[in-house]
């Protein structure tokens, strides 16, 4: 998996982009840069002039790549899910057992991210903090119909759909895969967030992790037996 995730590149709407920044060095540093800067003042405090001060560079030689932060935002959005899909499908590849894969993936959408060093200009564990904290923003805007029409969210919505097949293959006779599906998605990041922030409205903490509750609850509304 490793060998393959290295030669991996992450396909991205190109529209969300003027210059496509993997194609270049100062393109690949304004992603690097951006995800830690965004983490480090918050997306609402985070402007390209303070970026283009970070990176050394012209305020204006980030404009090249991205029209605005927003699309900067949908751009990392993207990627992220589209770097969770893979690791998902690459996982999950091998397994027959359609409850073994659907708990596998399950694990994979919901566990703590860790460091991937097959991208050496962005850090997965950074951009999964912002992912938390400020994923919800790239949609929450009155365009977001004509982005949608756009494929901009096309990534998400691919992943919801995997998953919401791998719980059809478990139960056929479920009737709502998808509403299922992306509240496991949506609602990890939302869990991450409430035991960071707001600790007394979950009951995830250092004992009990996201994946552990989505698991359990996704079995039982499937009415699986987690240890048959």
């Amino acid at each position: 998996m490793d060998i393959l995730m290295q030669s991996l590149r992450i396909g991205i709407n190109d529209k969300l982009y003027i210059k496509d920044p993997e194609s270049s060095k100062l393109g690949k540093k304004i992603v690097e840069e951006s995800i830690l800067l965004i983490e480090e003042v918050g997306f609402e405090s985070f402007t390209f002039k303070k970026l283009g001060v970070r990176i050394k560079s012209n305020e204006s030689s980030i404009y090249r790549y991205f029209e605005n932060k927003h699309k900067l935002l949908l751009y990392l959005s993207s990627w992220y899910w589209g770097w969770v899909e893979y690791r998902m499908v690459f996982a999950t590849n091998g397994i027959s057992n359609p409850k073994e894969k659907l708990q596998k993936a399950i694990a994979i959408l919901t566990q703590k991210v860790e460091e991937d060093n097959a991208f050496t200009h962005i850090n997965e564990v950074v951009l999964h903090k912002i992912i938390i904290n400020e994923y919800s923003k790239s949609y929450l805007v009155k365009e977001v119909s004509q982005e949608n029409k756009e494929g901009y969210f096309v990534v998400f919505k691919r992943l919801v759909g995997r998953l919401s097949q791998m719980i059809t293959a478990v139960d056929a006779d479920y009737s709502y895969p998808l509403s299922l599906a992306s509240t496991l998605l949506e609602g990890s990041l939302h869990q991450y967030f409430l035991q960071e922030h707001f600790p007394t409205l979950t009951n995830c903490n250092k004992s009990i992790n996201p994946t552990e509750f989505f698991t359990d609850m996704i079995f039982r509304t499937l009415n699986l037996d987690l240890n048959d």
